[in-house]
């Protein structure tokens, strides 16, 4: 029994020497860099679609809004507010779910939805046709069957989507005005979504940063094929 003791113990002891280097550079200068410089989630849901589907891996830039304490939320600097139209990752206010959607409104704005047509300030904002590509490693079904649009919001253009026979309570809301520290945020499935219009306005410090791109992306109904074409793509 000594003996089988003192081999694991060298067993041990060998490992840590071999590994100390990596794993104490991970601990100690990756996990903290990571927590307040760059960051990348997978994405479970197709709240974002058509912009960002199940399987992609988005890249966040976490000091888009705040230098933080390392390994924690609490901000030391803030370099710059959410914008209208940013893909943003929050913490939910219901649940603390980690989140990407895309900032609406911002403090002061006031806010409307008819039939999922959006007005911001008193103005509708302008929709049109989006182009076959942006919708091309989506679902055959959905690509058949849901309505596409390119809606302009902070002087960029980004696809949205709705689904036939959704109901249409969840389409529109009255005039409503976003307190001071707060923001709203939509998902661009504007019928399926979980965002703003359930879970009200998300607070300003609850942000943790902005998905700039994708960095890769598998078909998780396809036998988790490789969608080569979202490698490497940036987002808006």
């Amino acid at each position: 029994m000594l003996t089988m003791k003192h081999a694991i113990q060298s067993y041990l002891k060998k490992q840590w020497k071999e590994w100390r280097n990596s794993i104490l550079f991970v601990a100690f200068v990756f996990v903290p860099f990571k927590s307040v410089i760059p960051d990348w989630n997978w994405v479970p849901t197709g709240s974002m679609k058509p912009t960002i589907l199940e399987g992609d891996m988005v890249f966040v830039n976490k000091m888009a809004y705040d230098i933080r304490v390392p390994l924690t939320s609490h901000s030391l600097w803030k370099l710059e507010d959410p914008q209208r139209g940013d893909i943003s990752i929050m913490f939910s206010p219901e649940d603390e779910v980690r989140l990407v959607k895309r900032v609406i409104g911002l403090p002061g704005d006031t806010i409307e939805m008819r039939r999922i047509i959006l007005k911001i300030n008193g103005e509708i904002l302008n929709y049109e046709p989006l182009a076959q590509r942006e919708i091309a490693d989506m679902d055959d079904i959905l690509k058949k069957h849901a309505r596409f649009a390119s809606e302009h919001i902070g002087g960029k253009a980004h696809g949205v989507m709705s689904v036939p026979g959704a109901l249409d309570s969840y389409r529109s809301f009255r005039k409503l005005t976003v307190p001071e520290d707060h923001y709203f945020v939509m998902g661009d499935n504007r019928d399926q979504s979980k965002d703003s219009r359930m879970f009200g306005f998300v607070k300003r410090d609850r942000f943790v940063g902005e998905a700039k791109g994708i960095i890769m992306s598998i078909d998780k109904e396809d036998f988790f094929k490789p969608r080569f074409s979202r490698f490497f793509s940036s987002l808006e």
